[in-house]
């Protein structure tokens, strides 16, 4: 289940869609250009410097699930170490990122956002390097959007998915 704040009323909703979103950590597609883009570092990269930058990026949407609510209790679950956030950077200015939920084994991706192409997607891919170091197994996306299945992302039942998730949350591993 995950919190989804209404973006007429701000009342949270809890979801548990029947299919689930994951990203497969040894399946990230790469396209050549966003390749290029990290190959001859056009950005730099950082972990958990300006979550709340990037929770606040990501909810400057026309439409949006992320309230003020919801922005002050991620803030409070990354100052207890559970939330963190991978920034994006060009010439020392925020241009991308994105934020999750990492518990044992299992990050749990919120959103992202980007202002220049392709930003939030190395973000991304820094990211699932990061994971692949920790010895991560899920990664979960929750609802599949053309973005992500352009990413490598795949859905899988609900059944599936909490096997997954029952292993991946008992992993002596973690982010940092």
């Amino acid at each position: 289940m995950f919190p989804m704040a209404d973006e007429k009323t701000g009342k949270i909703n809890w979801y548990e869609p029947e299919k689930r979103a994951i990203l497969p950590l040894y399946g990230l597609r790469i396209s050549k250009s966003l390749n290029r883009k990290i190959k001859y570092k056009t950005y730099s990269v950082t972990f958990d410097k300006s979550f709340r930058e990037v929770i606040t990026n990501c909810s400057k949407r026309t439409t949006t699930w992320i309230s003020d609510e919801i922005i002050e209790s991620y803030q409070n679950l990354f100052s207890l170490g559970y939330v963190h956030s991978v920034e994006t950077w060009k010439r020392k200015k925020l241009v991308g990122g994105l934020y999750g939920v990492s518990i044992g084994g299992a990050f749990f991706g919120e959103s992202m956002f980007s202002v220049e192409v392709d930003a939030s997607k190395v973000a991304l891919v820094n990211l699932v390097e990061h994971l692949n170091k920790k010895n991560f197994i899920l990664v979960d996306c929750q609802f599949m959007t053309s973005h992500l299945k352009s990413l490598g992302a795949i859905d899988i039942p609900k059944t599936e998915y909490l096997t997954l998730l029952s292993r991946a949350i008992n992993l002596s591993t973690n982010f940092n």
